[in-house]
């Protein structure tokens, strides 16, 4: 395959990489996200996705030689850009010199009863939704609901994600209520969690069984319509003068209380 050479940070590919980098409506009218590092490229590759075309340097290129085969194997494209391009690209502090941009190849899902799985209510940093991916995967949460908030392709939640994102069922609902009394209807149990004393204690909840627990925004928590739409509400009780987790962390400890 030939190495097509970009020098320039005006060249019109430059310029889409960073729409890509920068706004969610590109993303979706392209239906390509971008891959920003080794690791992140490699996990794209070796999970099958489809990679389009790969931006990288030569240092990069020379030290991580075995990786950046894998990551151009199957390549449309393959660009070698100067160090200088490749800093005007990448929202990192520190680029590790290859970027890969990738189709969207996210596959809805049905919820099944007797699973687990976690939904969440406009979560809007993209770390904690990347974080919240990671350790879904890790504790063996059967899929993820997303509702409004940042979107998953966003670099930071991919990065976060630290790959999971390409093995982790997703699915997205435009309306998490209706969601909600879909997934009723097929008997499967569902969940919001609160910080209310009025709450189930999450280490007292029940999901034998399985069942949707809702996670809710930063500042606003769990929409009240989607409360509404739940089952059961559940609270993880706090001590000290602690007030409220974001949403990263309140996800592990529901997720592990849903998974013992």
């Amino acid at each position: 395959m030939k190495n097509n050479v970009i020098t320039a940070s005006k060249n019109p590919k430059i310029k889409e990489l960073k729409e890509l980098t920068l706004k969610s409506s590109s993303r979706k009218a392209s239906s390509l996200f971008l891959c920003d590092g080794v690791r992140l490229c490699r996990d794209a590759a070796v999970s099958n996705q489809q990679i389009v075309s790969v931006f990288v340097t030569e240092k990069c290129r020379d030290k991580n030689f075995d990786d950046i085969e894998k990551i151009t194997a199957s390549a449309d494209n393959v660009y070698i850009v100067s160090e200088e391009v490749m800093n005007s690209v990448s929202d990192t502090v520190s680029p590790q010199g290859v970027i890969c941009t990738v189709k969207m190849s996210r596959k809805d899902f049905v919820p099944e009863k007797g699973k687990k799985y976690i939904a969440l209510d406009s979560v809007q940093n993209p770390n904690n939704l990347g974080a919240v991916i990671r350790t879904a995967e890790a504790l063996g949460i059967d899929g993820i609901i997303i509702s409004g908030g940042c979107d998953i392709y966003n670099p930071k939640a991919l990065r976060a994600s630290m790959g999971s994102v390409f093995r982790t069922p997703v699915t997205v609902a435009k309306s998490l209520p209706q969601k909600i009394e879909e997934c009723k209807k097929l008997g499967i149990r569902t969940f919001a969690s609160v910080v209310s004393g009025d709450a189930t204690d999450i280490t007292k909840a029940d999901f034998s069984k399985g069942g949707i627990c809702v996670i809710g925004n930063e500042g606003n928590g769990v929409s009240v319509e989607t409360q509404n739409a739940c089952d059961e509400k559940v609270t993880i009780v706090m001590k000290g003068r602690a007030e409220s987790l974001n949403a990263a962390e309140a996800s592990s400890i529901i997720m592990w209380e849903m998974t013992k």
